[in-house]
């Protein structure tokens, strides 16, 4: 196994490029079995998540490979084949993949979907927008059991604008008999990006980005290219890693509209920031001030950048209150945090986060991916060496993040340890 070892004290300076969005690539590794032909995705995030999304597709009868950030998938053949449960149990997309190779297969068996233990996730969205386009889905075993003979186009209202559930139903409606109809549909750009791809492969999407979106069914769809977006959450929190070291950190090749609500928080606790046309450079000059956050659906504050903020706002001047609407079990990092000399209580979902004016290195351990990001953070402002276990966590959405922060001047480095019970991948 690997740790992180970080030495804090150092300003992060420089310029990074984030490599394409984990969120957006898992969704449309979901869609691409809708074509039939070779799909070939640019500027794809070499992570674990992905790798093993890849890896899935293959058991379906798929064929991938990877050159550089580029990965070529060729979905000509797909077949029903019982997947590997670990590995599809490993991620929680893998469940994604029960609606586009039902569209396309007629019948599939998929396991109940995994992931990071952040809090309930259920996937009852999912379950009654296949169900209303005709799908028949049947639990047992740990296995869901759908079939179809035909998908027919549906108004879908969802309860909560659940980002994975609009993307699987929209992949999924794109071969659909008929128009669909999503309701109260999740706006974050991992959506939009979903309605590109599909309307480059040939289908027909309307109004993404909205809160209204309408899909018309089409016969077949066809393998394209296709550019993944740059990583939003990878880019806040480079951008947070900035503000943290009293650093200055531009990220470049993004969409500035996406960091937003990052943007105005660091804002508010006084770094200076200045937004470009494809990028955003925070500078931080000492402490910044207390600010009070509340994780939202897009575009409001997004849930994934919670735990990194913690972690500014641990060594921020003054009382912070952090509020996660989203997932009740993301608190992992709290205890960590602390165990390094930060001051944060909770309160029901809420981080009462009283500023210390310094950190102190420790032994800690990622419990999620988002409270392993937080962790690094933690350790690049804490005095002395920071370990942190549990690194798979962090791979699976950070791509190369020590070589990313040694590039800005941080001190990290990745060691391979001994352990007499390795951990699995989640």
């Amino acid at each position: 196994m690997h740790i992180l070892s970080i030495h804090g004290g150092s300003r992060l300076t420089g310029t990074v490029h984030v490599p394409g969005s984990k969120n957006a690539a898992l969704g449309l590794l979901s869609a691409v079995v809708l074509a039939r032909g070779v799909t070939v995705f640019e500027n794809a995030p070499d992570i674990v998540d992905v790798r093993l999304k890849a890896r899935l597709l293959e058991s379906f009868g798929a064929k991938t490979s990877w050159q550089n950030a580029t990965l070529t998938v060729d979905t000509s053949e797909v077949v029903a084949n019982r997947i590997e449960e670990e590995v599809a149990r490993s991620i929680r997309t893998s469940f994604f993949l029960l609606g586009p190779l039902l569209a396309r297969l007629g019948k599939i068996s998929l396991p109940a979907p995994g992931g990071c233990k952040i809090g309930a996730r259920p996937v009852d969205f999912h379950i009654k927008g296949l169900t209303a386009l005709g799908a028949q889905i049947e639990y047992a075993n740990g296995f869901y059991h759908a079939c179809a003979d035909r998908l027919v186009g549906a108004d879908i209202y969802l309860d909560n604008p659940s980002p994975g559930a609009t993307q699987h139903l929209m992949a999924t409606a794109a071969l659909a008999s008929g128009v669909t109809t999503i309701h109260n549909a999740a706006m974050e750009p991992e959506v939009l990006s979903m309605a590109d791809f599909i309307n480059q492969m040939g289908g027909r999407v309307e109004g993404a980005g909205g809160a209204t979106i309408t899909i018309i069914g089409v016969e077949a769809l066809g393998g394209t290219r296709f550019r993944i977006p740059s990583d939003r959450i990878q880019a806040g929190t480079y951008l947070v890693g900035g503000a943290i070291t009293g650093g200055d950190v531009t990220v470049e090749g993004i969409l500035p509209e996406t960091q937003t609500p990052i943007v105005g928080k660091l804002r508010e606790a006084g770094a200076n920031v200045e937004v470009g046309h494809d990028s955003v450079r925070v500078q931080a000059d000492g402490r910044l001030k207390a600010v009070n956050i509340r994780t939202m659906p897009y575009p409001g504050f997004p849930t994934d950048m919670q735990q990194p903020a913690c972690a500014l706002l641990s060594v921020s001047e003054g009382t912070s209150l952090v509020e996660e609407t989203i997932y009740e079990g993301r608190i992992g990092h709290i205890q960590e945090l602390n165990r390094m000399g930060a001051q944060i209580a909770l309160r029901d979902r809420t981080s009462i986060i009283s500023g210390v004016a310094r950190l102190q290195g420790a032994n800690v351990e990622a419990s999620d991916l988002r409270a392993g990001a937080a962790l690094v953070l933690a350790g690049l402002v804490a005095e002395g060496e920071t370990v942190i276990r549990n690194v798979h966590y962090i791979d699976r959405g950070y791509e190369k993040i020590e070589a990313t922060i040694t590039a800005l001047g941080g001190s990290i480095k990745r060691v391979k340890v001994e352990d007499p019970s390795p951990t699995l991948v989640h």
